[in-house]
């Protein structure tokens, strides 16, 4: 734990880059009251990782920064329950096994600090079984839906599947004995839920913190299922660049996907790191211009004084230097992609 943090500054690194904390209150006591506090990230291996991981990644890196011990939850029965298929769960597994704490490590995370706990090792237990029994005694089929609409692939005719989701990760905070969850803003109605039900079976609820989503970089939500959509880990530096040039970015209108990455990734890092951020360009064209916050590079935007063509240029060089250490590891990955996703 680092005892140089007051608490006051170990709640402001918590807060920053986040979406909403459910509640406030609740983490203040929370950080008055015990010295090492226990929090969780889960992530079902459903598509492939892309770069839009990074954001909850440097969530968890000011998490131990403020002391908490974090535990990554690779939640592969999860994965089953939103449609992968079961014959090819393992391999999904296996590949974020190797892949989450790579993309982790890039940002300078020791990952000997964090656990990684596995799903179906804490979610077969009987006493588990019995709890989620106990929670679909208490939420109504539709409560259940509706929490799982923005996290699980639903359809027209929902499998029962899609239903047990939201029971089960509420569940998953008592059985992993956190604190608190991390997650995505797509996952407020589940979180809600937990915090609802899990004390009508006799646990406390949790606190539930929100990371906000970073858009696609086609205008919607950075999804794994759609590649246009986003930077996967294992695009090569041609790959990225042209998917950069792709992008929506319409000059003087800062609410898109490349922005956005600025101001949650690479310049979090930046600050961190006490580093500024280049964009290039030609001589003729005003030269190399240098900033040290996102404000400032969004308010030149915003009046037009860079152009989208060297916004793009610039985040792509960003982003390839970002993903260096995980290309180290692209052999091994790619025959693990290979079984996975073929």
């Amino acid at each position: 734990m680092d005892t140089s943090l007051s608490i006051d500054e170990k709640f402001e690194l918590i807060k920053r880059n986040t979406e909403e904390i459910i509640t406030e209150e609740e983490l203040m006591n929370l950080l008055k009251k015990k010295k090492e506090p226990v929090i969780y990230w889960g992530t079902a291996p459903t598509g492939k990782p892309h770069v839009g991981y990074f954001l909850p990644a440097l969530k968890i890196a000011d998490f131990l920064k403020a002391g908490f011990k974090v535990k990554i939850f690779l939640a592969d029965l999860h994965a089953a329950l939103d449609n992968v298929p079961w014959i090819i769960l393992e391999k999904r597994y296996e590949y974020y096994k190797k892949i989450i704490p790579l993309l982790i490590q890039a940002i300078g995370v020791d990952i000997k600090k964090l656990q990684i706990v596995r799903g179906s090792e804490l979610e077969l237990k009987p006493e588990y079984m019995y709890d989620i029994l106990q929670m679909s005694s208490q939420v109504s089929v539709h409560d259940s839906h509706k929490a799982a609409s923005d996290v699980v692939k639903m359809g027209d005719n929902p499998k029962l599947s899609g239903i047990i989701y939201p029971l089960m990760q509420a569940v998953d905070e008592q059985y992993l004995e956190v604190d608190a969850q991390l997650g995505g803003t797509d996952q407020r109605k589940i979180m809600v839920l937990a915090r609802e039900y899990l004390p009508k079976i006799g646990y406390n609820r949790r606190i539930e913190i929100m990371n906000p989503l970073i858009p696609g970089l086609i205008g919607k939500k950075m999804s794994a299922s759609d590649p246009k959509s986003k930077i996967d880990l294992l695009d090569d530096e041609k790959t990225v660049k042209l998917k950069i040039q792709g992008a929506e970015c319409i000059a003087g209108n800062p609410d898109n996907g490349l922005m956005a990455f600025l101001k949650y990734v690479i310049m979090t890092i930046k600050k961190d790191k006490n580093e500024n951020f280049v964009i290039k360009r030609k001589k003729e064209h005003g030269g190399d211009k240098i900033y040290y916050s996102y404000e400032e590079i969004e308010k030149d935007f915003i009046d037009q004084k860079i152009h989208p063509l060297d916004l793009k240029n610039s985040v792509a060089d960003e982003i390839t230097s970002l993903l260096q250490p995980i290309y180290k590891h692209r052999t091994e990955l790619e025959k693990l992609t290979e079984k996975a996703y073929s």
